[in-house]
């Protein structure tokens, strides 16, 4: 839910943070929680998370779900435990074929848009072999990257394309790595070109708070303490209204 949110409230220009504090919110975040719950309103009965949602969509009981795009293997009908049951064949890539992915959305409050990522990140201890270390992260971030991206195909994206012979090296090279727990394909395989290019292309506009105003700290406290997530819902279910929502949420922010 704290992933789905931050994407949507991006999405129609929803900052929580500036440099050395808090944003309070307004008509953005306002707009946004409306949108939230219509989504919710308008989705299938019952308390919706994310195997559920997946089973919905896998059985073509909904037309549309927000997921991480580790959905990829398991859409196209290469990991047992988790089927598409769309049709009779639980091995058919048929759903994956007809499966379009967005990456980048606005609101009436930011033309723009924006992507959601999550970018991971090496670190070195401090009482770590530091020349060791930095030897690895270089290996890994360059004849290595491949390998590195080999983890999770799926989940796992090139924010470095490519290098100095070939400036789309490596997002070639992912395209073709192999996914799937109990079979395996290349994402080429399963994918077009068009479904690619826009999940990578997703990349060029990925955000997350607090990342430019160097506050990613603080975000990160404030997500963690689930507050929004908690309001929200008090708003899903006619607990409270909007503008109460914004005004608890301000409440909350204020104290970061």
């Amino acid at each position: 839910m704290s992933q789905v949110l931050e994407h949507v409230l991006l999405a129609n220009g929803v900052n929580i943070v500036k440099k050395g504090g808090t944003k309070k919110q307004g008509k953005a975040l306002k707009n946004s929680l409306e949108f939230y719950k219509k989504l919710a309103k308008a989705s299938p009965s019952g308390e919706l998370y994310w195997k559920q949602s997946r089973e919905l969509y896998f059985a073509g009981k909904t037309p549309m779900i927000i997921w991480s795009p580790f959905i990829m293997d398991e859409l196209a009908g290469l990991r047992d435990s988790a089927p598409p049951t769309i049709n009779s064949d639980p091995t058919s890539p048929e759903l994956a074929s007809k499966t379009g992915f967005i990456t980048n959305f606005s609101g009436p409050n930011n033309k723009k848009g924006a992507a959601w990522a999550d970018i991971r990140y090496f670190g070195i201890t401090a009482d770590a072999d530091t020349d060791e270390a930095k030897k690895f992260i270089m290996y890994s971030m360059d004849e290595g990257y491949t390998n590195t991206l080999s983890i999770a195909p799926e989940g796992k994206f090139p924010v470095r394309r490519g290098n100095s012979s070939d400036p789309e090296a490596y997002t070639k090279a992912w395209s073709k790595l192999p996914v799937g727990v109990d079979r395996k394909a290349p994402l080429t395989d399963l994918y077009s070109a068009d479904v690619i290019n826009n999940i990578v292309a997703g990349l060029d506009t990925a955000n997350r708070w607090g990342v430019k105003e160097g506050e990613l700290s603080r975000a990160s406290k404030i997500i963690n303490a689930q507050f929004i997530n908690r309001i929200t819902r008090e708003y899903m279910d006619d607990e409270i209204s909007v503008d109460e929502a914004v005004d608890k949420i301000n409440a909350e922010l204020a104290k970061f």
